[in-house]
């Protein structure tokens, strides 16, 4: 199997921030010393007040540390605006995340699917979600809509506008994938990489130039290997030529021969052992995502024909409105329990989160607790796997004054300056994500 490159270190020391996280959240459980009463029982007027502010995109007025979080209308407002994502399609009673994995398939399975067996909802459906898709693509474009995720029931795909994760172009990542997807895009003319596969390659091809020199150059195999570097690579007609032999002798009928196309998959084995694996994880680039929009709506496979999920368009998650979406908001609720510490118990308390968590929600509600919390909590954080390595780099290094105009154009793309600055920044957690996140003294310490 294919290696990626070096894991970054486990733990990091103490930051004013933490690095971005692209992987979607299912949960997320805060802890503190200090009670999350504050969060509980919303008022109408608090609620609605964030939910403006959302739509607004009006960056909440939190005071430095709050005495007393419980009389703090801002922070009641701010936790309702974080709380707020758009989905579609919206089926109240279908869970439409997460889509990928055995977990997906369980929550959709044996609900109520009336378009299952009938063709013309399904192409209802799917004629809505394309104007939908197409839709988000243009805010992107239009730097309206800072990212978006599109969450099919075999891989998911990442758009984010220019100017976000250290890329100055529009970008979009896609996990994971197959060789038949990638043949697929390809004779699509869509241009795109395969980062954790190139990084593999490289890797090898330099070991493999040590271990030359390391041998010496008065080896004999040593003086032979440039002789061998040109000779051409074997062809499917040379595979054909080296069994004429058997004719001579008159027992190519007794003999099985590899046919044609195991001779192709054995050659592009490498390639082949990667699918369904984070190490698949595809990156398109530039005016490639728009070919890319267009392959999606036309990908007949994008639905699933059989299964809990046939006939359901894949989920599109954002965090600003879009046309045909639904705003939803994510659960939260506040837990109160005993700890064990030494020979006494200690009060601790708990915030829980649930849903569909983007980046800007996780972001905002740091933010939030970082003045409700007084500078000190910790939490879990439960990532959906398949996404984890949506926090690939994209290996792509852009001047310093460059990103500074990118990120003003996304001033308007409905983020908090912060959220925007952290999400600017190239992630260099890989194939990995945050599963620990503590702060002690305005400072945060993640574990991955």
């Amino acid at each position: 199997p294919v290696r990626a490159p070096a894991a970054p270190p486990s733990c990091c020391p103490p930051s004013s921030e933490f690095p971005a996280d692209w992987s979607l959240k299912t949960r997320l459980l805060f802890t503190s010393r200090r009670p999350f009463a504050w969060a509980e029982h919303l008022k109408a007027q608090e609620e609605a007040q964030g939910v403006a502010q959302h739509c607004r995109a009006a960056a909440p007025d939190l005071p430095p540390g709050a005495q007393d979080a419980r009389t703090c209308a801002e922070l009641r407002c701010a936790l309702q605006q974080s709380l707020v994502y758009w989905l579609h399609p919206w089926l109240p009673w279908l869970p439409l995340f997460p889509r990928a994995g055995a977990a997906a398939a369980s929550s959709v399975a044996g609900r109520a699917r009336p378009w299952a067996q009938d063709e013309a909802v399904q192409q209802a459906l799917l004629s809505e979600w394309s104007v939908s898709f197409t839709s988000l693509y243009n805010l992107l474009r239009a730097r309206l809509c800072p990212y978006f995720y599109v969450c099919a029931c075999q891989f998911t795909v990442l758009f984010r506008a220019a100017g976000l994760a250290g890329s100055d172009v529009v970008t979009a990542v896609i996990s994971p994938t197959t060789r038949g997807l990638r043949e697929a895009m390809r004779s699509e003319g869509i241009e795109f990489s395969l980062p954790w596969v190139e990084e593999s390659r490289i890797r090898k091809q330099k070991n493999s130039e040590v271990n030359v020199e390391a041998e010496g150059v008065h080896s004999p195999e040593a003086d032979n290997s440039t002789e061998e570097a040109e000779e051409p690579a074997p062809s499917d007609d040379d595979d054909e030529e080296s069994f004429s032999w058997l004719e001579e002798m008159g027992v190519q009928d007794k003999v099985k021969k590899p046919d044609t196309i195991s001779i192709k998959i054995r050659k592009e084995k490498n390639e082949v052992q990667v699918d369904h694996r984070p190490e698949s994880v595809a990156v398109v680039k530039g005016t490639n995502t728009f070919t890319l929009l267009n392959f999606l709506i036309n990908c007949k496979s994008l639905v699933a024909a059989a299964g809990p999920q046939a006939g359901l368009p894949p989920t599109l998650l954002s965090p600003v409105a879009f046309r045909g979406a639904t705003m939803q908001t994510l659960k939260a609720r506040s837990i109160n329990a005993k700890a064990r510490a030494h020979l006494s118990y200690e009060d601790v308390f708990s915030l829980e989160v649930v849903g569909p968590v983007l980046p800007h929600s996780l972001h905002l509600l740091t933010e939030l607790l970082r003045c409700a919390q007084q500078g000190a909590f910790s939490a879990v954080l439960y990532t959906h796997e398949p996404t984890a390595v949506l926090n690939t780099r994209l290996h792509e290094a852009s001047a310093a004054a460059g990103k500074e105009a990118v990120c003003r154009d996304l001033s308007n793309c409905g983020l908090h300056p912060k959220t925007l600055h952290q999400l600017s920044q190239a992630s260099p957690l890989g194939k990995s994500s945050i599963r620990f996140l503590e702060m002690k003294d305005y400072a945060y310490t993640w574990k991955s």
